[in-house]
């Protein structure tokens, strides 16, 4: 196992993957001689010249209407958005073409394209470069939705992302960039749809992904001490969803929270508490309850923002409250 950064997982899923199959290639802004804002394409264009890395202009919709042509065509394009937020830019090529394709050609033309971006707040970047959007996406039938948390699952997920024939929508927080994990040095695969329990607990189930991942161990590191046991499952792929897991879980401690970092309001983790719901309602202790962002747009200021999103205390209190 050698440890390496969050980006540098992905940067070599990006190396290894194009090697094996010419059919990928990336292209977004900036990635080429620069290696992307967050050095997640350093040292590609090297290696593999602007054909395959292809920096574009400032005109999102232009160019992820492209790639979505060019994976009809054949090809594996990986595009790179900056942040999520720039992502309503292209909707229409999105959720209108790239989502629908497969369906609408009633299985004879595929959309095998991976759409990379970043979101979430923790870097005083304000507003409009601060959302966590993945609820639009969780929408759209056709779309699958990725969420890593550490540098293995980012790796694997990203060469499963690349392989499938469905059009990906792959997110990644800005602050897990710089995080540190192991990965295994030779190839492997995460497969999509496939949560991961990340802590076996006993009294009460985090549901969560991404980077409050981070703070649900945090969490459940702290109230161990306090002789509370807690099992942290980290989803990892929102579409598919892994329900066999999540129910398991619920049914096992029979206390659930669930911790994102987006709006509570038409989240993500309303439609998953109500499939418990549906599915486990006997088995519970109690309500599921719910520790979001609130429904407010991200501040520029930093103090302000850290208001806004969960944090290790509010996700211990609530602990203690369903408990």
């Amino acid at each position: 196992m050698a440890e390496m950064m969050y980006r540098e997982a992905l940067n070599r899923a990006l190396f290894e993957e194009m090697r094996k199959d010419p059919l990928v290639f990336v292209l977004g802004e900036n990635i080429g001689e620069r290696g992307g804002s967050y050095k997640v394409t350093e040292g590609l264009i090297k290696e593999f010249g602007a054909e395959r890395v292809i920096d574009t202009p400032l005109a999102e919709a232009t160019f992820t209407g492209a790639a979505v042509g060019a994976a009809l065509a054949g090809t594996r394009p990986v595009v790179d958005i900056l942040f999520v937020d720039f992502t309503t830019v292209p909707m229409d090529a999105i959720v209108n073409q790239a989502a629908k394709y497969e369906f609408m050609s009633g299985g004879q033309g595929q959309v095998p394209m991976v759409l990379r971006t970043q979101g979430g707040a923790g870097n005083s970047l304000a507003a409009q470069h601060s959302q966590s959007l993945e609820a639009l996406f969780y929408h759209i039938p056709g779309l699958k939705l990725v969420m890593p948390s550490s540098p293995y699952d980012a790796y694997g997920l990203l060469v499963s992302a690349i392989r499938d024939d469905q059009p990906t929508i792959f997110i990644e927080h800005k602050l897990l960039y710089m995080t540190k994990g192991e990965v295994p040095e030779e190839e492997y695969v995460v497969p999509l749809g496939e949560a991961d329990v990340k802590k076996e607990g006993s009294d009460v189930t985090l549901l969560t992904y991404s980077y409050m991942t981070l703070k649900c161990l945090e969490a459940a590191e702290l109230l161990e001490k306090e002789g509370i046991s807690v099992e942290v499952v980290d989803l990892r792929t929102l579409k598919p969803l892994d329900e066999e897991t999540i129910l398991a879980s619920a049914r096992k401690t029979g206390r659930v929270i669930i911790v994102h970092e987006a709006c509570k309001r038409g989240g993500i983790g309303g439609d998953i508490a109500a499939m418990i719901m549906e599915e486990a309602y006997d088995d519970l202790d109690g309500p599921v309850m719910r520790v979001c962002g609130l429904d407010t747009p991200i501040p520029y200021n930093l103090e302000l923002e850290k208001v806004c999103i969960p944090t290790t205390e509010d996700i211990v209190e609530a602990i203690i409250k369903i408990t």
